[in-house]
């Protein structure tokens, strides 16, 4: 089985530092949603967009309402419903999120501003999220599981920890097996490396400038129309980008300092917003703009 882990702590003496309330649990991942990354493909670009969500008749075993713990997009082409437990992920949980995804047709009539691809309808993935999982669902989720209308469920071990310093490390451990397919569009290959969508723009709009130096924001903006994206742009501008982020608290450019392109007159962020849709649309521009810039998908 392969399993997708994240530890961000170093050689540095932790102490266990449990979560004791869901709503705790909840919190700290809304404020750290990069945590919720299932894996370095489809879905490794994360965005919270509610939580505590109401459905009516989601709890279809004891006849009751429910409410979703977070609602979570990944990528452009992804919809999530994540449940949360403080202690161990099981069949029960495993039920209760199936509930709730037989009901997520409520989401988008009740919140259709929550997917704006009205060309197409969302793809949906289901997350449950504890502190320890049963072998029950793990030998589930390693075989694959999906649910009777085929939407992939995964499962995520959280640990977090406090050092001395008061300083926060999360482990986590994500049982996610995806079957890929072409279709998926995944994985890509340019100059004999793999990336997924929204890192393919990145290196392709950076090895662009590093063979053009001196290219300014304008000249860019006509190698790469920003209609290639959609409403977000391929790029902005940094300090763009950065406002953004403040102003939504929603991640939707690369602002880490080894991810920016300097241009001549500014530096840029590209944005990490891409889907079947108009990666699609980029691949077909990039591949009639040079003949060395040829983009496979693997």
């Amino acid at each position: 089985m392969e399993i997708f882990r994240q530890i961000t702590a170093n050689n540095i003496a932790l102490k266990d530092y449990p979560f004791l309330k869901e709503l705790a649990m909840e919190a700290y991942l809304m404020e750290n949603e990069d945590i919720l990354k299932l894996d370095t493909e489809n879905f490794a670009e994360v965005t919270v967009l509610d939580a505590e969500i109401a459905l009516r008749g989601g709890r279809k075993t004891s006849n009751r309402d429910g409410r979703i713990d977070i609602l979570a997009k990944y990528g452009l082409d992804y919809l999530a419903l994540i449940e949360l437990k403080i202690n161990e992920i099981n069949e029960f949980s495993l039920n209760q999120l199936e509930d709730y995804l037989d009901e997520r047709h409520q989401i988008l009539t009740k919140y259709p501003e929550f997917w704006s691809e009205v060309e197409n309808s969302p793809n949906w993935v289901g997350v449950l999220v504890g502190s320890s999982i049963s072998p029950e669902l793990q030998r589930k989720l390693q075989d694959g599981y999906t649910t009777k209308e085929g939407i992939p469920i995964a499962g995520m071990i959280l640990r977090r920890f406090r050092s001395a310093n008061n300083e926060i490390f999360v482990i986590t451990d994500t049982f996610f097996k995806y079957n890929y397919t072409s279709r998926d569009f995944s994985k890509f290959e340019f100059k004999e490396e793999i990336y997924n969508k929204a890192r393919l723009v990145n290196k392709v709009v950076r090895t662009y400038v590093e063979e053009n130096p001196t290219i300014s924001f304008a000249e860019l903006e006509k190698v790469f129309p920003q209609s290639l994206q959609g409403s977000n742009g391929v790029f902005d501008t940094k300090e763009k980008a950065q406002e953004i982020y403040d102003r939504t608290g929603h991640k939707r450019h690369y602002l880490k300092s080894d991810e920016l392109i300097k241009l001549s007159d500014s530096i840029i962020a590209t944005s990490n917003q891409w889907g079947l849709d108009n990666i699609t649309r980029f691949i077909h521009h990039i591949n009639n703009l040079n003949n060395d810039y040829s983009i496979e998908n693997k």
